[in-house]
């Protein structure tokens, strides 16, 4: 008697879809807290550590520069290697660097710790979507992803509140406390198994099938693959039948980033700029906001047209941070109003960060394809993020939104020319 194996891609949403999904969600709790923990801590280390403007921007860069970087090389080398391996173990080098922030001394140790965290969170951006994108089922896909950045911003988000009440405490014990969701994930991840679709992709087709039934059980199997004639690797991103992708993929993820990262990094700063009596508690509203947004994303992105759903944000966005430049400096309940409008909308487009790009690629070059969309959104947040508190200094708070401005605009004109729709619900019937 014959039975009828299903792809695993079909099978519902079980014990271990939950492993995965969990253990990419800690890992991007963890990434987002290791950012966000930046902001207060640099503002209470600048005269320890006699930080000038420039040096404020490395520091706050660097672990944009590094995770630039991270997510570049990484991405190859998920594709070549595997999944599994570096799935598991990026949250030892977040513990460890975690803890060694506590004993700086000097602006440069400083820096230099932050630059080898970027690299370990560009390589755990690049393996963990791509590994909960794989293993995930078809029709929970999207919105795992995007719960993955939901959990991301509330790892962004509660950083910053846990900088507001270690304010007493110290710079110091604002980064060790970063140890803590990483030694979490650690645990989370132990004993993922390898990606189906890696080993199919590598000729390993017994192994995919022992896993698959393993965790999965014997009535499930591996989905057909396109066949290859050729092995896809980093040049075949920018052939004429992937570049317009890649481009989309690189620049939207580059343009939303962009004004995500220098605002909020600097946001105690940018507040003070504008009279704020308390600027951390008005950083607290911009952060709740983008965590509402964020959520809010997660239940609408199988809801709208991924195309439509990024060209209207970058020009919400972009009219938010515009308004502002027009309302006066003693206004401080409508400034709060319209940053939080705009903390609110990007938010929400940032759910297609880990939701469009997997989606762009096939799986020979996935891997590939994100860790390069990520390290264009790095080279745009690193640039941005450095530049900030000298554009602060010399020219103003109204500079350095004109320049969010502009990125928005960017990206808004870049998806409206070239963005594909990948939502099956928005796409055309082939003629």
């Amino acid at each position: 008697m014959s039975t009828v194996s299903v792809s695993y891609e079909e099978a519902p949403f079980g014990r271990l879809h939950w492993k995965v999904l969990l253990g990419g969600v800690f890992g991007q709790y963890s990434d987002g807290f290791m950012l966000g923990s930046i902001g207060i801590a640099l503002s209470l280390a600048t005269t320890e550590l006699g930080l000038t403007p420039w040096m404020l921007g490395f520091i706050g860069a660097a672990s944009l520069f590094g995770l630039m970087f991270g997510s570049l090389f990484a991405g190859p080398i998920v594709d070549r290697f595997g999944r599994q391996a570096i799935y598991q173990y990026t949250m030892l080098i977040f513990a460890a660097v975690s803890i060694l922030q506590y004993f700086v001394s000097s602006a440069g140790q400083l820096l230099a710790l932050r630059l080898l965290l970027g690299l370990a969170i560009g390589a755990d951006y690049a393996v963990g979507v791509t590994l909960v994108s794989e293993w995930t089922p078809l029709k929970q896909r999207a919105r795992a992803l995007g719960f993955m950045q939901a959990i991301w911003a509330a790892g962004y988000v509660s950083a910053y509140i846990t900088g507001y009440f270690l304010q007493e405490a110290g710079w110091r014990w604002i980064l060790l406390s970063c140890a803590v969701p990483s030694f979490i994930s650690l645990f989370v991840r132990y004993g993922t198994p390898e990606s189906p679709i890696w080993l199919m992709g590598k000729n390993r087709e017994a192994d995919a099938l022992k896993v698959i039934r393993t965790h999965l059980g014997e009535g499930y199997c591996i989905p057909p693959l396109p066949q290859q004639t050729t092995q896809l690797g980093w040049k075949d991103l920018f052939s004429s039948r992937w570049r317009t992708r890649s481009l989309v993929s690189g620049s939207f993820y580059a343009f939303q980033v962009i004004p995500y990262f220098s605002l909020s990094i600097f946001l105690p700063i940018i507040f003070k700029n504008f009279d704020m009596e308390d600027p951390y508690t008005s950083g607290i509203v911009f952060n709740v906001f983008l965590f509402a947004g964020v959520m809010f994303g997660t239940w609408i992105v199988d809801k709208v047209s991924r195309r439509g759903f990024l060209i209207s944000t970058f020009y919400l966005c972009a009219l938010a941070l515009l308004t502002i430049i027009f309302v006066p400096t003693t206004s401080a309940m409508a400034i709060t109003l319209l940053i939080s409008v705009f903390s609110f909308t990007i938010a929400a487009a940032s759910v297609l960060e880990y939701a469009y790009p997997p989606e762009l690629f096939p799986t020979e070059i996935r891997g590939c394809g994100i860790g390069f969309t990520i390290a264009c959104s790095r080279i745009g947040a690193a640039g941005a993020t450095f530049l900030l508190p000298t554009v602060l200094d010399t020219w103003g708070t109204n500079a350095a939104l004109a320049g969010c401005i502009a990125a928005l605009v960017a990206g808004g004109v870049i998806c409206q020319l070239f963005a594909p729709e990948t939502n099956k619900k928005f796409l055309k019937p082939q003629a």
